[in-house]
């Protein structure tokens, strides 16, 4: 059993470079693996698996625990504390395990964390993650053995693993992009759920995940607790809160920096960073040459102004091909968010400098910044309670021109609109807004905005798309349609796609990345605010924004929202053109079983003569053929 749970280790040899552990019990039928990247305490007292002093528990554990030393004095205040071997994070969590228990300990834990903990005493299995999700938890019933890792990869080493394509998922994943939990793509394997632990008793094989911490609390008891501050209150403590999270996170005993993009999330966390630091700190940013998707220009202003560091490197567009090959082992199962592709170049580029890097997501999750947020709400107000067939010629209007035609003409208006109405690609836009006009309800619209086929299961050879939290009755919980967007989009996007993307890009160069925003305690403040605070004169983050502009000029920040993203859909029909029409062959669709291929036929051809942009259902489908690529290497 020692050698196979070594083997699935090495699998994932990326996440943890430094040092590897193995641990076994074969009376009990259990083995625990690790692989470690060193960040706290670096010595051997770091090890793991790791037992605790009583003896008692092991403990496999991914992440760090921020408030550490706070935890280490509370349990000496209290006679709970051990001998201490070292000053790692483990052992500290493995001490507050034996004096509090396992779910009162999860609740004084402030972190990011997946971790396997096995109680000898009692003969009870423990796996547990992180309350919004930054780490990556994978278990299940493979052919009569309990399997569990970080990533899909270690899981598929054991011999019993089954690999049997879950196409419901596929559906899941054709709509968004992404597989969301509890799902992924293997029958049978699950993701543990954001703030969930489990506990598996020995001989047992049903166990059902339960919250220790719940979003959907949290944002229902902000909302019926508002902050009652004046602004410059709000101001104050969300300075303070963030400032003190990146304090916490700073903690490191190796090189740290931060990834700077020259937007309000990023910026706002450096300028922090920068604020309470006696040397400049290393931030990171790469750019492309093609100046719609280029914001290195903006993060070099800002690093001026801060005083960073500031290390930015220009990718070519072969640069940025050069990485498709990999996505698949990188994100283990299908993923086509394509900013993957920007953020492994990136995290590529602070790994050559530093082992630690802080990032500025959340911010659009909590401060209202996507334009969903904003022009969602704007849509539905203005257009909801407007007759549906007047709304259907509406949409016909919207659509007379292609939008390649529509991107020109509002090319040519650009310098008389205002910068936060000069999207990059408007005729998509309005093409989408037309879609938006014949839906029925709010809850159609979001889940409208947020998907990316309309109807996947019609795609999927005997594929049914499973009931998803964006049906939940959560909808009905906040009378603000923007609050329900950004209580899903907490709840969803943001744990399976955003942390998925930056955890495994980054983790695949061996980089840790932070996450200050997520810091539960200003995650649990951001859903007190009132929407007022968060979105203001149609502009989302304003409040996010009043803390940065006391560190940076407005003037310099004011610029529309450019995300993260690459020219993809002009590389479809350029240099990526030859491999598409190979991934996407009818015949291949056919034969490998998974798709009906008229409509991909249908998207690809339309998207080559230029009439529509389908880059992004596209690239759905040719992420999941290349991993079934990768799958068949495998086999």
């Amino acid at each position: 059993m020692e050698m196979t749970a070594r083997k699935m280790a090495e699998a994932i040899r990326h996440r943890g470079p430094d040092d590897e552990g193995v641990w076994g019990d074969e009376k009990a039928g259990i083995v625990l693996a690790h692989r470690r990247l060193s960040i706290l305490d670096i010595s051997p007292q770091g090890h793991q698996p790791m037992h605790s002093a009583c003896g008692r528990y092991i403990l496999c554990f991914n992440g760090e625990i921020y408030n550490f030393a706070e935890l280490r004095n509370g349990l000496e205040e209290h006679g709970k504390a051990p001998s201490w071997r070292g000053h790692s994070d483990t052992e500290i969590m493995l001490a507050a395990f034996s004096a509090w228990g396992i779910e009162k300990a999860l609740k004084k834990f402030t972190g990011m964390f997946a971790f396997v903990l096995w109680d000898r005493q009692e003969r009870v299995l423990t796996l547990a993650r992180d309350r919004l999700g930054e780490k990556p938890l994978y278990y299940g019933w493979q052919n009569g053995v309990f399997l569990f890792a970080s990533e899909l990869k270690a899981l598929r080493a054991h011999p019993a693993f089954g690999a049997e394509i879950d196409r419901d998922a596929l559906t899941l994943f054709l709509r968004h992009n992404y597989i969301p939990a509890p799902h992924s793509i293997y029958r049978g394997i699950r993701k543990l759920m954001p703030g969930h632990y489990l506990s598996l008793r020995e001989n047992e094989r049903e166990a059902r995940p339960e919250a220790y911490w719940s979003l959907r609390a949290i944002a229902v008891s902000g909302y019926e607790n508002p902050f009652t501050g004046s602004d410059e209150e709000a101001v104050e403590t969300l300075e303070h809160l963030l400032g003190r999270a990146i304090q916490n996170q700073k903690i490191a005993d190796v090189p740290l920096g931060a990834f700077l993009s020259g937007g309000i999330d990023s910026s706002a966390v450096v300028a922090l960073m920068q604020a309470n630091s006696i040397r400049p700190v290393k931030t990171f940013t790469i750019g492309f040459c093609e100046s719609a998707y280029n914001e290195a220009e903006h993060a070099k202003a800002v690093a001026r102004r801060l005083g960073t560091e500031h290390t930015e490197l220009y990718v070519s567009p072969q640069d940025a091909l050069d990485v498709i090959p990999a996505l698949p082992r990188i994100y283990d199962e299908p993923f086509s968010d394509s900013s993957q592709i920007p953020a492994f170049l990136l995290s590529r580029l602070a790994r050559s400098q530093v082992t630690v890097s802080l990032s500025g997501d959340g911010g659009d999750e909590l401060f209202g910044g996507y334009n969903r947020h904003t022009w969602g709400a704007i849509i539905w107000r203005r257009l909801g309670g407007m007759p549906r067939n007047l709304r259907m010629i509406l949409a016909s209007i919207l659509t007379l021109l292609p939008p390649q035609n529509q991107d020109a003409f509002f090319r040519g208006l650009a310098h008389l609109l205002p910068r936060r109405l000069r999207f990059t690609h408007p005729g998509d836009k309005l093409h989408k807004a037309a879609e938006i006009l014949a839906l029925k309800t709010p809850e159609e619209l979001y889940l409208g905005l947020v998907s990316h086929w309309k109807t996947p299961a019609q795609l999927v050879k005997g594929g049914e798309e499973p009931q998803s939290i964006l049906t939940d009755p959560i909808q009905a919980t906040f009378p603000d349609f923007e609050a329900r967007m950004m209580a899903l989009d907490t709840i969803t996007y943001l744990p399976d796609d955003i942390l998925v993307k930056v955890d495994r890009a980054a983790m695949a160069v061996s980089l840790e990345t932070r996450v200050p925003m997520l810091d539960h305690t200003l995650v649990e403040f951001a859903w007190r605010l009132p929407l007022r605070m968060k979105i203001r004169a149609g502009q989302g983050k304003w409040l996010l924004r009043q803390v940065l502009y006391r560190h940076v000029p407005k003037d310099l920040m004011e610029r529309p929202k450019m995300g993260f993203g690459i020219p993809l859909d002009r590389w479809l029909r350029g240099p990526l053109k030859d491999w598409g029409e190979t991934l996407l062959d009818p015949k291949r669709l056919e034969q490998e079983g998974f798709f009906h291929s008229a409509p991909i036929t249908q998207k690809w051809h339309e998207h080559q003569m230029g009439r529509r942009n389908w880059s992004y259902h596209l690239w759905d489908v040719l992420m999941f053929q290349s991993w079934l690529e990768e799958e068949a290497r495998n086999d």
